[in-house]
């Protein structure tokens, strides 16, 4: 077929009004000045700066030291101390944080150990670069928690919601937690070292005791009225003391621990533990006393003549973090 000028031409024309049509018609979808385009590219980007994929990486970093102490960022979750915070005034807008070891980013829950206000943050950045503070505060964190340069806390880190996380990362604060009774707050603030920080996990914890130990009796609630009248008996493993003549009396009182006679009474069972160390602290911090079981130690209050005074015992030492705690006679 024999091609003329004229038809080239007309071919080229007919192509270019396609092609400008087709345009015409993507315009008409964006807007003719391409602004909705340009508005998609917009929240792409903001979605990439404050959306999930802003917590990843997570990054840790190399080990390096601070006032001759060795730090070495680690990824762990069960993340708990208590310190003392100092405030970052170069943290920018936010409710944020800076933190020596756990990973950037990371969140954590903040408790002032002056009102038991807990506020979740967003940590970003590394510091403080003292070892006398246990976490730098941004001014808006400061501002939430109530907190001022120095104030005691606890740092835990935690894992809250995406909604949480979101907001944090827009720059807005989150929604505050519940408050920390202040039972838990002064067990907590007796942790406190003068300077620096404690992890509460190196803190001696209460143990389960074995079954051999816990085994025994069923436990049975009797109105004190009753019991009063009823014979003590010894706990599974153990023998009723020999009576002693009077000479033997110190030799006695030298062997024996030294506890409240617990017979036929009601006592609060706190907590078992493997250390006689830890079991001391947390008599002491209860107001009560540690008695030998093979062993591992017991932590008990009291003791109580009547269930309703042991009861209203047993509410202290819950509130104090001690959740297995109960109510018991005792021989």
């Amino acid at each position: 077929m024999r091609l003329t000028l004229e038809t080239i031409r007309s071919t080229i024309f007919r192509a270019a009004f396609s092609l400008g049509l087709i345009a015409a018609l993507g315009a008409c979808g964006s807007g003719a000045d391409g602004t909705s385009a340009l508005a998609s590219t917009g929240n792409a980007a903001r979605e990439a700066g404050t959306g999930p994929a802003a917590d990843y990486p997570v990054i840790l970093g190399e080990p390096y030291s601070v006032d001759g102490t060795l730090y070495t960022p680690v990824d762990t979750m069960s993340y708990d101390e208590v310190g003392y915070a100092a405030a970052d005034m170069s943290g920018g807008t936010g409710v944020t944080a800076a933190h020596r070891t756990l990973p950037l980013p990371s969140y954590v829950e903040i408790t002032s150990l002056v009102t038991g206000k807990t506020i979740v943050a967003r940590v970003e950045r590394r510091g403080p670069m003292t070892s006398e503070r246990l976490v730098a505060l941004s001014p808006q964190a400061q501002t939430q928690l109530g907190s001022e340069e120095g104030a005691p806390v606890r740092v835990r880190r935690v894992n809250p919601p995406e909604i949480e996380r979101a907001k944090l990362r827009r720059g807005e604060a989150a929604a505050e937690r519940m408050e920390t009774p202040q039972s838990l707050v002064s067990v907590l603030k007796r942790k406190l070292p003068e300077r620096g920080s404690v992890d509460l996990a190196a803190v001696p914890a209460p143990v389960e005791a074995p079954a051999e130990i816990l085994a025994g009796p069923v436990a049975v609630e009797i109105p004190p009225s009753v019991a009063a009248d009823l014979p003590a008996a010894p706990e599974s493993g153990e023998t009723l003391p020999a009576v002693v003549a009077p000479e033997d009396t110190a030799a006695e009182n030298v062997s024996r621990p030294q506890v409240p006679s617990l017979a036929g009474k009601f006592v609060v069972q706190a907590a078992t533990f493997s250390s006689k160390a830890g079991a001391e602290t947390t008599a002491s911090s209860l107001g009560g006393f540690v008695e030998p079981s093979g062993k591992y130690f017991r932590v008990r209050v009291g003791p109580f003549p009547s269930r309703g005074q042991a009861d209203a015992a047993l509410a202290k030492v819950r509130a104090a973090g001690y959740s297995d705690a109960r109510v018991t006679t005792a021989g």
